[in-house]
């Protein structure tokens, strides 16, 4: 291939010379014939300057003429590329071009390049179509049944007991409703590039055992066995940001872990990162599920209780406050033996 390319480079250098050599050839000896013809004799200072004019105005004709020839063949090759980019400006982005050129190639380049804008242009697309229809459905479940509680709420012949069950989970499904709204709208001001993000040094180590003190209430009353082990650790981040991953973590760990369980909190400095553990002895997740919880509306158990489950983003959003710590996450699990979710995050010069 490269001693094609060699050889189409010399082609065009020879073929080059030899339209400038017949050029300047015929120049000469049609100014000759017009010497001969009318019987004067210029100098050769003059028939020299005279030949290099006329052999200058037949190349630029020459070469009018050879593109004019050879436009039709640019035209032809760049027509499905000006389709192509009119189909996707319609949103239509099922398109492959299949042009036919030599290797680097600038007009192949340029069509490989289209190619991969349709590709990545038909992923996002269908990506904002999953979107869309995730938030839909997660709206209309909440709304379907406060409208159906509400209009079972005008029977007169309710009991109280029945009443206030039914105005129970009007209000849950209202909250849900109001935290998904608000889980929407923090993970696209994550996704900005205007959401706020100040780094302070602070400890640690304080911030995730005040969390686990604010949250006793909730595995006092599931009787949870808490096993917290912490290590004093400054670390210079963002406090607000990532105080939302631990509240996160920790929630769905007393979520789902069952009474009288266990959930384990560590945190520890290795070298020149930090290390939290935080781990459960709950229902756990399904190896075949493990590489999708950080996907938006992604959740794990289909079949868990829509009320008691969540929206499907508190993941999400602990993964991109991770990714902007410039930090890792992952999870390991086993159904019915808990989940251990590692965060991992650089150890920043402290300010």
């Amino acid at each position: 291939m490269r001693i094609r390319r060699v050889s189409r480079k010399l082609a065009g250098v020879i073929g080059f010379q030899i339209v400038i050599s017949g050029c300047f050839s015929a120049a000469f000896f049609a100014t000759s014939l017009l010497y001969d013809s009318i019987s004067m004799y210029p100098s050769a200072f003059m028939r020299q300057l005279i030949n290099a004019w006329v052999g200058f105005f037949l190349f630029v004709f020459a070469m009018f003429f050879i593109g004019r020839l050879m436009h039709p063949k640019r035209l032809a090759a760049f027509q499905p590329m000006v389709e192509a980019i009119r189909r996707m400006a319609k949103g239509d982005f099922n398109v492959a071009l299949n042009i036919h050129v030599e290797e680097n190639h600038p007009i192949g380049e340029l069509a490989k390049s289209i190619n991969d804008m349709a590709v990545e242009l038909r992923e996002l697309e269908r990506m904002r179509q999953e979107f869309i229809s995730n938030v839909s459905h997660e709206i209309q479940s909440p709304l379907t049944s406060i409208s159906g509680f509400a209009r079972a709420l005008q029977n007169d012949e309710l009991s109280p007991p029945e009443r206030n069950h039914y105005l129970s989970i009007i209000e849950k499904e209202s909250f849900r409703l109001s935290k998904l709204s608000e889980n929407l709208l923090k993970l696209t001001s994550l996704e900005s590039d205007h959401h706020p993000f100040e780094r302070k040094s602070y400890r640690l180590d304080k911030q995730l055992r005040d969390i686990v003190l604010s949250y006793e209430p909730q595995w006092m009353e599931k009787e949870i066995e808490m096993d917290v082990s912490l290590e004093k650790v400054n670390l210079v981040a963002d406090e607000d940001l990532l105080s939302q991953v631990w509240i996160n973590l920790l929630n769905n760990a007393i979520k789902f872990t069952p009474d009288k369980g266990t959930i384990g909190i560590h945190l520890q400095q290795c070298e020149d990162e930090v290390v939290v553990r935080i781990s459960d002895t709950g229902i756990g997740i399904a190896e075949i599920d493990q590489k999708h919880i950080f996907e938006r509306f992604y959740k794990a158990d289909k079949s868990r209780n829509r009320i008691n489950s969540g929206s499907g983003l508190g993941l999400s959003i602990v993964k991109k406050i991770v990714d902007m710590h410039k930090g890792s996450i992952c999870v390991q699990s086993e159904l019915e033996k808990g989940s251990v979710f590692t965060v991992s995050l650089p150890m920043k010069k402290q300010l």
